[in-house]
């Protein structure tokens, strides 16, 4: 009996051993999207509307791949996060230790113990692709690599990045292999970080200096330098993820996202951008879509202290359409005749949907503008005899 426990363990040790921590079978997402419209030298690609996140094009949208310092977009989107909450200054002073200078790859070149300030570290992970200054600025806000790593694969889960798993902060992979993610996940981090303003001070820089002076920054995204509208994002190249990029850009309210994977050349990947980007501006348009008040009728409260309220309108809400097709755009209304009080601020009273071609577009909830309490039976008796005496 003792002979069968210790061969039953020696195989559940074995068999534990061979479980990978991280799956590299493709991904189970089975979402569909529209086919490419251009043609893009890649492994993946995915164009992305921002506002909406609606996808526009997409090839191996959900293969697992290497994404280098593309990976950068998610490093970059917790420290806009830990400045925007104020868990961190842009004026803070950061201190250089010892794993953050031993990065290799692209770097500024830092040395243990040198302090720069949050501003100055962002701007070097963003326009140069900074590895030891990302390393640094993860520690600062999570305390140690290993938690920042933590946090990064923690946001990715509440983002939806199904397909995700970071190792690092820098997207470094000469030790892993399992350092990966999908075109679909990093036009999701993309638009995330896009919520972000403060970023676009830093992603739309193209030559720039630190230490007075002394190191130079280009932005290795050239698209900064030459595509209109251009705002941003991140570039990444390593052997095993060559090259690629997540390039963001707006016109007239509407901005892109188009992510390329593993492209064999630069040129690839900027070409496949600009080709996506040029595509999705020639034939999409942000557009206003407004309720047409005149149709929104009052709606009657039963035993209420008021007869009828009146819905709130909404603001003009944007919408990525076809160009032409907002000329074709139909209202529906759905409301109740009446409701019975109390009814409470904020209720749902309708809605209005806004139909393309009889699929819906958009959804408009009218909402009630305040409280309206019940009628008690004094306020009733009352009301009863001043319509009397009157």
């Amino acid at each position: 009996m003792k002979r069968f426990l210790v061969v039953l363990l020696c195989g559940l040790l074995l068999w534990c051993a061979a479980v990978p921590v991280f799956a590299e079978e493709p991904s189970t997402n089975t979402e569909t999207f529209p086919a490419m419209q251009v043609e893009v030298n890649a492994k993946a690609a995915v164009l992305m509307e921002a506002n909406t996140g609606s996808v526009l094009m997409a090839a191996n949208a959900h293969e697992q791949l290497f994404p280098a310092s593309v990976t950068k977009i998610m490093t970059l989107l917790l420290v806009m996060e830990a400045v925007e909450s104020g868990q961190i200054a842009l004026t803070d002073t950061v201190t250089a230790g010892a794993e953050a200078v031993s990065k290799g790859g692209s770097q500024i070149w830092l040395e243990e113990g040198e302090q720069m300030t949050v501003d100055e570290l962002i701007k070097a992970a963003a326009v140069a692709s900074a590895n030891d200054a990302c390393e640094a600025l993860g520690e600062y806000v999570a305390g140690s690599s290993t938690a920042f790593v933590k946090l990064m694969n923690e946001r990715a889960r509440e983002l939806g990045m199904l397909d995700t798993n970071f190792e690092n902060c820098t997207g470094l992979d000469d030790t892993t292999d399992t350092h990966k993610t999908s075109a679909y996940d990093i036009a999701l981090m993309s638009r995330e970080l896009l919520k972000h303003e403060l970023i676009r001070e830093y992603s739309t820089i193209w030559m720039d200096s630190l230490r007075g002076g002394e190191t130079e920054l280009v932005n290795t995204n050239r698209l900064v330098r030459f595509y209109d509208g251009i705002t941003g994002l991140k570039t990444g190249t390593t052997s095993k993820a060559g090259c690629c990029v997540s390039a963001t850009a707006e016109r007239d309210g509407l901005e892109l996202i188009a992510v390329v994977l593993g492209s064999d050349t630069s040129d690839d990947r900027f070409n496949g951008a600009r080709a996506m980007l040029d595509w999705g501006f020639a034939n999409y348009e942000a557009q206003a879509l407004s309720v047409d008040k005149t149709r929104i009728p009052a709606v009657g409260v039963l035993g209420g202290t008021v007869p009828s309220v009146m819905p709130v309108i909404p603001e003009a809400q944007s919408v990525v359409l076809k160009k032409g097709a907002s000329q074709e755009i139909t209202q529906e209304i759905d409301m109740a005749a009446e409701v019975a009080a109390p009814v409470e601020k904020g209720q749902l009273l309708g809605w209005v949907y806004f139909k393309l071609d009889g699929e819906t577009v958009y959804t408009c909830d009218l909402l009630c503008a305040e409280e309206i309490p019940q009628l008690t039976l004094l306020e009733a008796f009352r009301r009863a005899l001043l319509a009397l005496c009157g």
